[in-house]
């Protein structure tokens, strides 16, 4: 099952799409929020599409892909949590969890355009698995509570300008990850229970069609149970939250590639959850 917000950025309706049909969730919710992922929200659609309660949402094919869940409280996101991403920026794996924010505002659909800022030379491509928290994580005791405070599983690209990560930071990364448009998510939230082994999927990412990334989650650093456990100690997960759970390498960073430019195209895939793009775009 594949949960999903299909339509004009502020009139997005909710979808579940199963076995090629996608269905009309208006009658269960008004949006994929926090609140309805924290209420069983998924279970619900699961009863209501086991029961054929849900209509098939006609010219899907038609409409825009919307993030797939809405009014976020948090994006929080963990850094160098792939071995080979820290040494392609000249750092050791990291002892425990680095983290930064970025303003719930970057989050946009799957393929909308990505902007680069008035003036910005180094914008950079970061595919990452995203976790949708569906049940408050706080002072959590072991990584098996921690993967059950988990809604669901979506593709996040973490964008990035590295000369205001690096050069303009004093110290912190968030200026460099902040801009609007930074963070297209999607196209569909995968509920857990769907996903057999968040630490076994392949996650790649292409810029005009030209491999950059190509790695498994099997390399974190830090699985995403350990992650979630960690943040639980230093701050409160909410329903509807996203945590970015790191980039492998293969970023224009290393120093391999050329750093993004106007008309450029990004393809950011994960195994299983599906495939985004977007276009490069200026201010």
């Amino acid at each position: 099952m594949e949960l999903m917000r299909l339509g004009e950025p502020g009139q997005e309706i909710p979808a579940a799409r199963q076995d090629g049909i996608t269905y009309d969730l208006r009658g269960v919710t008004a949006d994929i929020t926090g609140a309805f992922l924290g209420a069983d929200g998924i279970s619900r659609v699961r009863e209501a599409l086991t029961a054929g309660e849900l209509p098939a949402l006609a010219g899907t094919e038609s409409l825009r892909v919307g993030p797939p869940v809405t009014g976020i409280g948090a994006v929080v996101c963990v850094g160098q949590n792939y071995a080979a991403h820290a040494a392609e920026t000249g750092d050791q794996p990291p002892k425990a969890p680095i983290i930064f924010f970025k303003h719930p505002n970057t989050v946009v659909g799957p393929n909308d355009d990505v902007v680069i800022p008035p003036g910005a030379q180094k914008v950079d491509w970061e595919v990452e698995l995203a976790v949708v928290i569906g049940k408050r994580a706080s002072y959590l005791s072991s990584t098996e509570e921690a993967l059950e405070c988990i809604a669901g599983f979506t593709i996040s690209n973490d964008v990035s300008e590295r000369d205001y990560q690096i050069v303009h930071s004093g110290g912190q990364w968030s200026k460099g990850k902040c801009a609007p448009t930074f963070n297209p998510l999607g196209p569909a939230l995968i509920p857990a229970d769907d996903v057999a082994d968040p630490q076994a999927l392949r996650l790649y990412s292409k810029v005009n069609g030209e491999d950059r990334q190509d790695s498994t989650t099997a390399d974190m650093v830090f699985s995403i149970g350990e992650i979630i456990r960690d943040l639980s100690q230093y701050m409160a997960l909410d329903p509807g939250d996203v945590v970015n759970t790191g980039t492998p390498q293969g970023v224009a960073l290393s120093g391999r590639f050329p750093y993004l430019a106007q008309g450029d195209v990004m393809t950011i895939g994960v195994e299983g959850l599906g495939e985004q793009q977007q276009r490069v775009v200026a201010f």
